[in-house]
């Protein structure tokens, strides 16, 4: 019995990024077009099998221990980021502020896809949703840089409008213009939590 489930609804890539050097800078460089291996995006400093656990993971381990990778993607939504630019009193949130390697129209609600959800592109390639990414402070300060007085506010104004992050599970190519189907597990409501 097959447990993933291919949906109705489809997004489509309007940006590709990659954050090639995360410790200079959050800001994401533009493509046309990204390569997906299993070990993430070619060329994005988030790629790799494992990373050492950050505050996403705090809870579970140690700073700096070794874990398998689940965010080698940053995917975001066009809708959601226009909702926080007008929620912040700004006109817009341009996707390399946030660092974003994926940013795609169509997919109502991204941020709160279920985790395990699959967005299986055009080309065959797939990516993984792991979890909601929360809104961070240094997001915040790329927008200040842009809009001095109003950046900082994006934490509150983004939670759960922030997207996901996500891994490779089939690598290929995906580019600007792209559709990926999304495929979703069933929902389950768990009453211990």
């Amino acid at each position: 019995m097959s447990i993933l489930c291919p949906t109705d609804i489809y997004g489509t890539v309007t940006f590709l990024g990659v954050a090639a050097d995360s410790e200079k800078t959050l800001r994401s460089e533009p493509r046309d077009q990204l390569e997906l291996t299993h070990e993430g995006p070619v060329g994005e400093s988030h790629s790799g099998q494992t990373r050492p656990s950050c505050v996403r993971v705090k809870l579970q381990y140690p700073k700096g221990t070794e874990i398998t990778n689940a965010r080698q993607v940053s995917v975001l939504s066009v809708e959601e980021m226009a909702e926080v630019a007008a929620a912040m009193g700004i006109d817009r949130i341009e996707p390399e502020w946030t660092g974003a390697t994926i940013v795609m129209t169509g997919i109502p609600d991204l941020t709160t896809l279920p985790p395990s959800s699959r967005l299986v592109f055009d080309s065959g390639a797939s990516i993984v949703n792991d979890m909601e990414n929360g809104p961070c402070k240094f997001v915040g300060q790329e927008i200040e840089r842009e809009y001095p007085g109003k950046g900082l506010s994006f934490p509150k104004h983004a939670v759960r409008k922030r997207g996901i992050c996500g891994w490779v599970e089939r690598p290929g190519m995906i580019s600007i213009d792209m559709k990926a189907r999304l495929h979703t597990p069933p929902k389950v409501t768990w009453d211990h939590a």
